[in-house]
């Protein structure tokens, strides 16, 4: 692909067609000396008269032909008279309309702008202006001008748009003042500013590298830029090391930083058995509640008035269904415990075992609550259940403080009003998610927690399921044995061989387990393509959309995710003529295709048969329904719920022919093909391949070669996540006030 060639554009706003006031995404025409072009970006809100010189590219949109897509933008007002008149005509300034601009600007010409800005007072000369109107005009005029000139200046260090419209919204006309005392307030909540963007503005200010603010503000990325990788904590060697180095500090001056840190309840220090560690303030006490919650929800002894022995013979006997031992044993300790784990592979009945506990509680007139932590997974409990399963989030209820950070409407003080909640696929329940959850939860309530443990941990920070499990206090049921009708599925069989460190029987060609040695990566990908296209549907009737899933450990190369979906999509939705399409970066969409949502977006409106809600989630899978060349919109149906997108929230789908085993997680699919492209890598791990060995309900199909696939089952080795919350668990909770200073939990760094 040839790389897009940066030009220079610059010209005089005309006219705005489309603006998002959160993003700044804009859409607008400009003219030129040569022409009139439609400019898009994320630049803010721009008026009609505007002057502004932009360094991008030109692209082509499918409908509206040729744009230039700005990546950034020096803004100037308008210097003529015609074009302030245009600028105030647009109504950018309240009180000022089209009349009342033509007579400004006749007063003062060319000067108009400064004479607003500087000296509004003279604007009572104008006829129909009282002084009362005048400050009106003038209390708008500095909240755009203030607006303007920080996007101006911010822009400069390469600050998106959003971000200064956030900052202004925060801090008003006082916002430069701010930013230039401290630049690194940018990283805060609410703003989210990466910390190399606001090392530039620290630079240009000259603040020395080992200025408390910037220390401080870099010992928060040290430790976010962990968690991303999934530690909650840092040991405290690590943790220096890192950062002296990424900061370019003395050893002297991390101890200065670090005791600021401290003071300012930034960094907090836990001493563990094997050392100390030391955590942002929000994960800490996210793990400190988890654990003291934990313990009183232990200490908290059911009612014993129900007899569950002769509750489940009572259920076999109405049901017909005999449980196993362990079933009866996980059954029973749903009802005597305040919370539990249950866990199990594939084929050891923790369904069977899971229905069981909801008959049970439904007879016992509990109420129950079924949750999953994304909306496949939940909408999946809800099949195999026969009850409505809500994501976590949507059972919370998610919200937004005034920062625009997420919050949710279940707490402590509005607590889930329900006797029993079983919560699935625990393993991809982060830290996090977690405490909130545990926060929603009353004391009475009983919680069983099921997963199974072998699985990939969380994408978010902490391991929360095999913590839970390896700290030996929480009560724990492992399903270990495979029933009949599980033992005859080679899936399921192959499965726990990987689990097990055994390498699976790649020869025997079973009619639901297939292995195919493509050793060459673009003879593999062919392969697959025949698979999708022809050879899975003749041969077993699937439908390639709805039924069979490319699965691939990786987006890179010619087995990964990106390249693979572009050669699915050409093959089972190819270009047509008259066809209308939409695009992001990596994608174009066609109606038919196969998308998933790839983040959280809560607000995210959706209509169901008349009914109206909110909220789609990383890992929701739809197809496209329509694109609209008339409003520029594309409809997206995720299981019945349509959602439609605007040209600047593409970039939040991507085809879902294939997918990475991450974003399969907590799915099952009716057939799976599963690539594994040649050579050693870090995906190349047992968790990896068991996990997405079992997304498949009814056939696996293996393309790779036998070499791979050993190398992943010996390769035992999972990346460490730091946390200290199994030891928190064991070491029980700490008198009163989990939070409170002197506790022999937890301690502030020295130097508080």
């Amino acid at each position: 692909m040839q790389p897009k060639m940066v030009q220079a554009l610059r010209g005089t706003v005309d006219d705005v067609l489309f603006y998002n006031e959160d993003t700044g995404y804009v859409v607008a025409d400009l003219e030129t000396e040569e022409a009139m072009i439609t400019v898009v970006g994320e630049l803010g809100q721009l008026e009609p008269g505007e002057e502004l010189e932009l360094t991008g590219s030109f692209v082509t949109h499918p409908r509206f032909g040729q744009q230039f897509r700005a990546e950034s933008c020096v803004r100037a007002l308008p210097s003529t008279v015609v074009n302030i008149e245009r600028y105030l005509a647009s109504g950018v300034i309240r009180g000022i309309g089209r009349a009342l601009a033509k007579r400004i600007v006749a007063e003062f010409g060319e000067f108009t702008l400064q004479i607003i800005e500087k000296e509004p007072e003279k604007l009572c000369r104008i006829k129909g202006i009282s002084p009362q109107k005048c400050e009106e005009i003038a209390e708008s005029a500095q909240q755009i001008f203030g607006l303007r000139s920080l996007m101006g200046r911010l822009q400069t260090y390469g600050v998106s748009a959003s971000a200064a419209m956030q900052a202004y919204r925060r801090w008003g006309s006082a916002a430069w003042e701010v930013i230039q005392d401290n630049p690194f307030r940018l990283c805060g909540t609410g703003i989210g500013l990466e910390f190399r963007t606001a090392e530039k503005i620290a630079a240009d200010l000259q603040i020395p590298a080992n200025s408390p603010k910037r220390m401080l503000a870099g010992f928060r990325w040290v430790l976010e830029s962990a968690a991303l990788e999934g530690h909650t904590c840092l040991p405290f060697s690590m943790f220096r090391e890192i950062a002296v180095q990424v900061l370019g500090i003395t050893e002297q001056d991390f101890q200065n930083g670090y005791a600021d840190a401290a003071a300012d309840r930034v960094i907090y220090s836990y001493q563990a058995a094997d050392g100390e560690y030391i955590y942002l303030d929000y994960y800490f006490e996210a793990e400190d509640y988890i654990a003291t919650r934990i313990d009183a929800m232990l200490a908290f002894s059911p009612p014993e008035d129900f007899d569950c022995t002769k509750a489940i013979a009572q259920e076999e006997q109405d049901t017909g269904m005999t449980y196993a031992e362990l079933q009866k044993k996980a059954i029973a300790c749903a009802f005597s415990r305040g919370i539990m784990v249950l866990t199990g592979g594939p084929g050891t009945g923790k369904t069977t075992t899971l229905n069981g506990v909801i008959h049970l509680c439904l007879k016992a007139g509990s109420t129950v609550l079924l949750a999953a932590p994304t909306g496949r997974a939940a909408k999946r409990m809800t099949e195999l259940t026969g009850r409505e399963a809500k994501t976590i989030h949507r059972m919370l209820g998610m919200d937004y403080d005034e920062t625009g950070q997420l919050t949710f409407q279940h707490n402590e003080q509005n607590p889930l009003q329900a006797d029993v909640i079983i919560v699935d696929e625990v393993s991809m329940v982060d830290t996090l998610l977690f405490e909130s959850l545990l926060r929603a939860v009353r004391l009475s309530c009983r919680v069983i927690l099921v997963g199974d443990e072998d699985q990939l941990p969380s994408v978010g920070a902490g391991n929360m399921l095999h913590t839970l499990i390896a700290c030996g206090r929480l009560p724990v049921v492992r399903l270990t044995e495979i029933f009949r009708q599980a033992q005859e599925s080679c899936i399921i069989r192959s499965a726990h061989q990987i689990v097990s460190g055994e390498m699976p029987d790649l020869r025997e060609k079973k009619s639901d387990f297939f292995f195919f040695d493509r050793r060459n990566a673009a003879e593999a990908a062919a392969f697959v393509r025949e698979l999708y296209q022809d050879r899975l549907p003749q041969a077993f009737g699937f439908e390639p959309q709805s039924d069979i899933q490319v699965i691939s450990p990786t987006r890179k190369g010619i087995l990964g995710t990106v390249t693979l979906n572009q050669l699915l999509q050409d093959t089972v939705n190819p270009a047509q003529y008259g066809k209308p399409v939409m695009k992001n970066l990596l994608f174009t969409f066609r109606e038919g295709d196969k998308v998933m949502q790839i983040r959280n977006q809560y607000e995210m409106e959706w209509t169901r048969a008349g009914e109206r809600g909110a909220g789609i989630f990383n890992g929701d899978m739809g197809t496209v329904v329509q694109i609209d060349r008339s409003t520029n919109t594309m409809k997206v149906d995720f299981d019945g719920r349509l959602v439609t997108y605007r040209p600047d929230q593409l970039d939040q789908l991507e085809l879902a022919y294939a997918v990475t085993v991450h974003k399969s997680q907590g799915s099952e699919f009716e057939a799976v093909i599963l690539v594994l492209p040649e050579g050693r890598d870090r995906l190349s791990y047992r968790s990896l391949l068991y996990t997405a060995v079992t997304r498949a309900k009814k056939l696996l199909i293996l393309v790779g070669s036998p070499r791979k696939v050993y190398e992943m089952v010996q390769n035992q080795q999972k990346t460490e996540r730091y946390s200290c919350l199994c030891e928190m668990l064991r070491r029980g909770a700490p008198a009163g006030d989990s939070l409170r200073a002197g506790s022999p939990r937890w301690q502030f760094p020295p130097g508080e």
